[in-house]
Parts: structure tokens; C-alpha cells; sequence
């Protein structure tokens, strides 16, 4: 455990039990919480909040960025309606006890933010609601109880993204958004919890467990989105795998050109939805391979002109093929310009330098670099880390993006390594202007060479293998 991460936990489990604290000695139970009108009525409607708790607790689902999901909510706000900040702050407190925890699966100190995380907003909450005036009236008492479980859901929220954070190493905001779709279908319980608590006050207890279907429901629609999710990523790895697997030589490749894309554009500090879109991007960036023969993609001898032309089709069958896929849309340039050179001479559309797609020039040196240090047919003795950084650099404002390398440099794939440096700056002849160039040429007679000279013959060099 990090220190921040110990510090903030002291912080909200401190704050969590002063605010407890102050919501037994400063406000009254409502006696409408009792279950009875019996001596002990009032802390058997309160064993009744908690168990009504605990059992929407046994229900978490886990989403998809890490954080637990249950429907507890519901019951606690209703007990924060019906009997104020303290009955609300216990609810909070024993009600959300999960079996993992009696179990032993979750650290000490992992309990008390989790218990602390819920319980702190929820008193804060019920405090609010507790000094609306004019609750007599029905929609007076709705509204103020939308807004108090307002304030307990966008704080708990706040409060579980920082822990998660600091937890998990992750930036704010993507752990603000990692699970954001299911968080903010918690809020929509807010009604039912109102009318938990009438139903409690008007009706009695047993009233009240007429909702259990409606929270079941509830909890059902989360694990469904899970199991959609998970079934959505694992057909997209299978897909990457299947393509990979084609070749014995390429086996994992699209997993690793994947991690190393993601690690520049984390030091490239792009936005997580661009994070998200080189993740998918680099598993399904040679999708478009499906659809070139195994006499092509298979071949271990020089392409043919025309072998070569098939081959090059393939990010934009890569991009037809992902076209339908509307959760995939950022993917698609990622997919179809991976192979533009930064200076215009790539495929299959001959973009130039900022006019590619940022994420497909991060892929581009990724999937680069990956295809220089493993084996293939035509070199069977891959490259160094240190030999592909040194092409990388090499070939840096020609084939590759040279801001792009320059963060590439910074991950820890090359990292400690010797960095030749950017090579030194040279004007490159853009394919606009050598067509300009050579019109003009083909109209304009070429000058008459002066006794002695000969024309400098231009160097070739041969551009880094991907």
C-alpha cells in the first residue's frame, strides 16, 4: 500500500466516524424507523435497514473497471429517509458488509475504506435532507430525497474513483469513467428507495419486501452488462488470435504491438478514449489479413509485385471488416492508415505527416518495432531492442513520426538503452511537390552541365522492416 493511498484512507475513515459521531449526538432517530410500537421498535426497524442492506450487498457485480456494484443504495437511502443521518450512517456502515470481507479476501485496511467510502456520504447526505423544510408534502419529501441520494451517489462515486486511483495507479478520470454507466444507473434506484420508505411508513415492513423482485431485476441488468462486455472482449481477442495464428511467425503479435502502443500514448498523454482506441486498435490493427491468401501472407520467398499489392489491401479490408461494428468506430482510422508513411509514401492512402491519424502513427512504430525484434520468413534472426531503436530513429520523418519516437524512447521497452538521437534534420521532398517537381521538369529543358561535372548520384536507403 502506497503512502497516498494509506493517507487517504486514514483521511476518509477518520471523517467517516467523526461524521458518524456527530449523527448520534446531534440528530434524533425519527421513531418512524420503528418496525413496532414496542419497547425496542426502533433498533428492530433499524436490524431490519441493515439486513434489507446486507442482502442488496451479497448481490455485487463487478464491472468491467474494477469497482463493485450492488444494490444496496436502495435500502440505504429509504433508512436515510425514514429515520435520519444516524440510522442512515449504520446502515452504511454494517449493511454493506460482503462475504469476501468476513472471508478474509480483502485486506484490513481495504474493509475500512469500503465501509468508510459509503458511510460518509450517506450521512452527509441524510444531514442534508434532514434540514429540508416542508417535508409533510409527498412531493416536497420525493424531491428532497432525489436530492439527498443525489449527494450521496455523486460523493461515494467521487470518493471510490480517487481510492481506485490510488490504488490502482490509473488517472483520475479514467477511473471516474471506468465504470461509469453502471454508477449512474444506481442513481435511478433513488425512486424506489422513496417509495421503500413510504411503503415502510404506511404500510409496514413487510410491505417493503414486495421490492425485492425490482432490485433483483436491477442487479440481473448489471451482471448482463457485464457478461455482454466480457463476451465482446473476448470475441475481439479471439479475432486477433485467429489472425495471428495464420502464421506461426506472428503468433501474440497483435497482443504485444498492443501493450506497446498503449505504453506511448500513456507518454504521449493522449485522452483515455484514445487509450481505449489504440487498445482495440492494436488487437485488430492486421484484422484485415483474414481476407489475403495463405499463399501470400504464408509466402517465405519475395513477394511478387502483385503479391505485394494484396498484401498492402490489407488495412483497408481491415476497415471494411470493422465498418458494421459501431462500437468500434475510433478504431477504424487506427485500422485502415497504420501503414501511412510520414512522408506520404505509405499505403493505402499516401497521407502525409499530420494529415495520418496520431493514434495509427503511435501503432505504426509499435507494430514496427514489434515486427523488428521477432522472427519472421524473410529474417529469421530478429532484431535487438538497441538495433530496431536505432532503425526507428533512422528512418524517424521518413516512415515514422519522429514526436512519436521521441515518446516511444521514453517506455520501458527500449528504456536505459543508448539513444542515437533524431538523425540530423533534412528537407524530405513530399509527393506533392516531386509531381510539381517533375511536371515543371517535363515542360522546362534541363540546364547544360559545365566541362567536367558529373551529376551526384542520390543515396538510397532501404526503410526499416515492420
Amino acid at each position: 500500500m502506497s503512502r497516498r493511498l494509506g493517507a487517504c484512507i486514514a483521511l476518509i475513515a477518520l471523517g467517516s466516524g467523526v461524521l458518524l459521531l456527530a449523527a448520534v449526538s446531534l440528530y434524533r432517530i425519527d421513531a418512524a424507523v420503528s418496525i413496532a410500537r414496542v419497547p425496542y421498535g426502533i433498533w428492530l426497524g433499524l436490524v431490519f435497514w441493515i439486513a434489507l442492506s446486507l442482502a442488496g450487498s451479497s448481490l455485487a457485480v463487478r464491472m468491467p473497471g474494477g469497482s463493485l456494484v450492488d444494490v444496496s443504495f436502495a435500502p440505504i437511502v429509504a433508512a436515510m429517509s425514514v429515520g435520519g443521518p444516524a440510522v442512515a450512517g449504520l446502515t452504511a456502515l454494517i449493511g454493506t458488509t460482503q462475504r469476501r470481507e468476513l472471508r478474509g479476501e480483502v485486506p484490513w485496511y481495504g474493509a475500512v475504506a469500503n465501509h468508510a467510502l459509503i458511510m460518509a456520504p450517506a450521512i452527509l447526505g441524510a444531514m442534508v435532507l434532514q434540514e429540508i423544510p416542508g417535508r409533510q408534502l409527498a412531493v416536497v419529501d420525493f424531491l428532497a430525497t432525489l436530492g439527498a441520494a443525489s449527494i450521496f451517489f455523486f460523493l461515494n462515486y467521487m470518493l471510490a474513483a480517487t481510492f481506485l486511483s490510488l490504488r490502482s495507479g490509473k488517472r483520475f478520470s479514467a477511473s471516474l469513467r471506468a465504470d461509469a454507466g453502471g454508477w449512474v444507473s444506481m442513481l435511478a434506484l433513488a425512486p424506489i428507495a422513496w417509495l421503500m420508505a413510504q411503503m415502510y411508513v404506511k404500510a409496514g415492513w413487510w410491505a417493503v419486501l414486495l421490492f425485492a423482485l425490482p432490485l433483483y431485476t436491477t442487479r440481473l441488468a448489471y451482471q448482463r452488462f457485464v457478461e455482454v462486455r466480457e463476451m465482446f472482449t473476448e470475441t475481439v481477442r479471439s479475432l486477433a488470435e485467429a489472425v495471428d495464428k495464420r502464421d506461426t511467425f506472428t503468433s501474440g503479435h497483435s497482443h504485444r504491438v498492443q501493450k506497446i502502443a498503449m505504453d506511448i500514448g500513456k507518454v504521449m498523454k493522449v485522452s483515455d478514449d484514445e487509450l481505449e482506441a489504440l487498445e482495440w486498435g492494436g488487437l485488430l490493427h492486421d484484422i484485415g489479413k483474414i481476407g489475403v491468401p495463405d499463399s501470400v501472407l504464408l509466402k517465405q520467398e519475395r513477394l511478387t509485385r502483385d503479391e505485394r499489392a494484396m498484401m498492402n489491401l490489407h488495412p483497408v479490408l481491415g476497415a471494411e471488416i470493422i465498418t458494421p461494428v459501431h462500437r468500434l468506430a475510433p478504431e477504424l482510422p487506427i485500422i485502415r492508415h497504420h501503414h501511412e508513411w510520414f512522408n506520404g509514401s505509405g499505403y493505402p492512402d499516401r497521407l502525409v505527416a499530420d494529415e495520418i491519424p496520431r493514434l495509427a502513427r503511435i501503432l505504426h512504430v509499435a507494430d514496427a518495432f514489434e515486427a523488428m525484434t521477432a522472427a519472421r520468413p524473410y529474417r529469421m534472426t530478429p532484431l535487438t531492442p538497441q538495433q530496431a531503436l536505432v532503425e526507428l530513429r533512422k528512418f524517424g520523418g521518413i516512415q515514422f513520426d519522429p514526436d512519436v519516437v521521441d515518446a516511444f524512447v521514453r517506455t520501458k521497452w527500449v528504456l536505459d538503452m543508448p539513444d542515437p538521437g533524431r538523425p540530423e534534420i533534412r528537407e524530405l521532398p513530399l509527393i506533392a511537390q516531386v509531381a510539381g517537381q517533375l511536371a515543371q521538369a517535363v515542360s522546362t529543358p534541363p540546364p547544360a552541365l559545365d566541362a567536367g561535372t558529373i551529376p551526384a548520384d542520390p543515396s538510397h536507403s532501404r526503410p526499416a522492416t515492420a
